[in-house]
C-alpha cells in the first residue's frame, strides 16, 4: 500500500493532472500485448528527465517498486507491475528533439511512436530502420528496452544496432548518460548492455538514434505455396546460395486467410503458405536478386511468384503483414503469442513440430514469422472463457520453445523475456550464467526495486517475485 504522503509528493512533484489513483483508470494499466495481468497502485506521467529523477527518489524513499512503461504493446509481460508500486508511464515525453541530417542522427524522447521518426524524415529520403509490426504504436523507449526488431531487421539489424546513446535515470534516481553520437566512443559499451535490458537497470529518458539513407529500389515478391515446408526450403535455399534480402517474412494458411478477408491485400485464400520477400538498393543489384530469389523460390516448389507492379501493390501486401495481430482478433476472441528462435535450416522441421503440438493440445496454431532469421512466431488460438483452455495455451507455447531449445534455437528473438519466460531461462543458460546476469542487475539496482519478477527464475534471489500463476478466473 502506498503510504498517502507518498501520493502527495508524487502529486506536487508532477502536478495532478500527471497522476492516476483510481481504480478504473489503473485497469487501463494492468496489462501488455501478453496474458499476464497486475494492477499498479500509482501511474504517473513525467515531462522531463527531471521528473523521473524525482519519481524514482520518491519511490526509493518510501521503498516502493516502480516500472517504467511505454505504449504497452510488449508481448511478454516486461511492464506489468507483479508488485504493484509506481508505474512510470512515458506517454508524454513524447518529443523529436534533434534531427541531425548531416551526421544522419537524431535524439527523441522515450514515448516517441516508432514510424513517427520515419515520417518526420522522409520527405529528406530517410528512414529509421528498425521496424516492428506495432511500430505504429510501438515507442522508442519500448524498443530499447527490449532491443525490438521486425521485418527488415534481417539486413539491417536490431535496435541496439541503431542506438548510439542514452540519458538514463538510474534506479538511484542518479542521472547518466552513455555514448554519443560518435561512431565509436572508447571504453565499454554501456549502450549496448542497457538496449535489451527489458527495465530492469534504468529508465531511458532520451535516445541517441541512427537515421538511413533510402534505397534507390525497392522490389517487393509474393512467393505462393502448397506446402509450409516447401516455404521453409525456400528460405534455406536462399541461405546456401548466400543470398539475403531486406526481409523474408512467412504466413501460413490459416493466417494468410485471416489476413487477407481482414485487409485484401492479395493473398491467395486457397494456400497453405506465402513468403513476402522484400528487395533494396541499387536498381542492378536489386533486379539481379530478385531473378536469384525468384529461381530459388520455383526450385523449392513455390507454385507462383508475383512481384509487386506499383508502389500501391506493394504497400498493400505489407498491410497485411503489419496488420496480422489485428486480423487474428476478428477471429479469436483470445490468442497468445510466441517468439521463438531456431536456425535457419531448421524451419521446416520446426512448422512440422507446432503442427504436432497443435493436434496434441487441441488448439488451432497459426504461424506468421521473420522467416529470414528464423524468428518464429506461432499464434495460439483459445477462448479463456473455457475452463482450461488458457492452462493448455500455455503449455503449447512452453512446448514450443522446449523445440526451439531443442534445435539450436532460443526462447526469445524479440519479444523478450519479462514475466512469461523466466520460468524457462534455466533450459537455455548454465547457473554460473543466470549468475552472471543477477550479478549485473544488482550492479544496477542493489535493493531491486525496477521493475522487479522479470527476466531471471523463480529462486534467483530479488529478480523474481513469486506470484500466483495466472488462470482463467482471474484474467477475466
Amino acid at each position: 500500500m502506498i503510504p498517502a504522503q507518498a501520493i502527495t509528493e508524487l502529486k506536487a512533484l508532477v502536478g495532478e493532472r500527471n497522476l492516476l489513483t483510481d481504480p478504473l483508470d489503473l485497469r487501463l494499466y494492468e496489462y501488455d500485448g501478453g496474458v499476464d495481468k497486475h494492477m499498479p497502485e500509482v501511474v504517473v506521467f513525467p515531462r522531463s528527465t527531471a521528473n523521473v529523477s524525482g519519481i524514482v527518489k520518491i519511490a526509493n524513499k518510501y521503498n516502493l517498486p516502480f516500472v517504467g512503461r511505454g505504449a504497452g504493446t510488449g508481448l511478454s509481460g516486461g511492464v506489468i507491475p507483479t508488485s504493484g508500486g509506481v508505474m512510470i508511464s512515458f506517454a508524454r515525453m513524447n518529443r523529436i528533439l534533434e534531427i541531425d541530417l548531416l551526421n544522419e542522427r537524431a535524439v527523441v524522447e522515450p514515448g516517441v511512436v516508432n514510424l513517427d521518426v520515419t515520417l518526420a524524415v522522409q520527405a529528406q529520403k530517410y528512414f529509421y530502420a528498425p521496424d516492428p509490426s506495432s511500430q505504429r504504436a510501438c515507442t522508442i523507449g519500448g524498443n530499447v528496452s527490449e532491443n525490438a526488431g521486425g521485418p527488415h531487421t534481417l539486413a539491417y539489424g536490431v535496435t541496439t544496432n541503431h542506438v548510439l546513446g542514452l540519458e538514463v535515470v538510474l534506479p538511484d534516481g542518479e542521472i547518466y548518460t552513455t555514448g554519443g553520437k560518435e561512431v565509436d566512443l572508447p571504453g565499454y559499451d554501456l549502450t549496448g548492455l542497457l538496449t535489451g535490458s527489458e527495465g530492469t537497470m534504468v529508465l531511458v529518458t532520451k535516445v541517441i538514434i541512427r537515421l538511413m539513407r533510402a534505397p534507390e529500389m525497392v522490389k517487393t515478391m509474393l512467393a505462393i505455396y502448397d506446402s509450409p515446408e516447401d516455404a521453409g526450403n525456400t528460405v534455406s535455399e536462399m541461405t546456401r546460395q548466400g543470398i539475403l534480402p531486406v526481409a523474408v517474412e512467412m504466413l501460413d494458411g490459416v493466417m494468410l486467410r485471416m489476413v487477407e478477408e481482414a485487409t485484401h491485400a492479395g493473398y491467395p485464400l486457397d494456400a497453405a503458405a506465402v513468403l513476402l520477400i522484400e528487395f533494396e538498393g541499387l536498381k542492378e543489384a536489386v533486379e539481379e536478386q530478385l531473378e536469384q530469389v525468384r529461381e530459388a523460390c520455383l526450385q523449392t516448389k513455390a507454385r507462383e511468384v508475383r512481384v509487386a507492379k506499383t508502389a500501391e501493390e506493394r504497400d498493400l501486401l505489407w498491410k497485411g503483414r503489419k496488420n496480422a495481430f489485428g486480423a487474428v482478433g476478428r477471429v479469436s476472441p483470445y490468442y497468445y503469442v510466441q517468439d521463438g528462435v531456431v536456425p535457419r535450416g531448421q524451419i521446416a522441421v520446426t512448422l512440422r513440430e507446432i503442427h504436432k503440438i497443435s493436434e496434441q493440445y487441441g488448439l488451432t496454431i497459426c504461424n506468421i514469422f521473420h522467416a529470414g532469421d528464423g524468428n518464429m512466431h506461432p499464434i495460439i488460438l483459445f477462448d479463456a472463457r473455457k475452463p482450461g483452455e488458457l492452462e493448455r495455451a500455455r503449455q503449447a507455447g512452453e512446448a514450443i520453445l522446449k523445440f526451439c531449445i531443442k534445435v539450436g534455437g532460443s526462447i526469445t528473438g524479440e519479444h523478450g523475456v519479462g514475466m512469461e519466460k523466466n520460468e524457462m531461462m534455466a533450459l537455455q543458460f548454465t547457473e554460473e550464467s543466470l549468475d552472471m546476469i543477477r550479478g549485473i542487475k544488482g550492479l544496477f539496482d542493489p535493493s531491486c526495486r525496477l521493475n522487479p519478477g522479470k527476466v531471471l527464475p523463480t529462486g534467483k534471489g530479488c529478480l523474481e517475485i513469486r506470484q500466483a500463476p495466472l488462470t482463467t478466473a482471474n484474467m477475466l
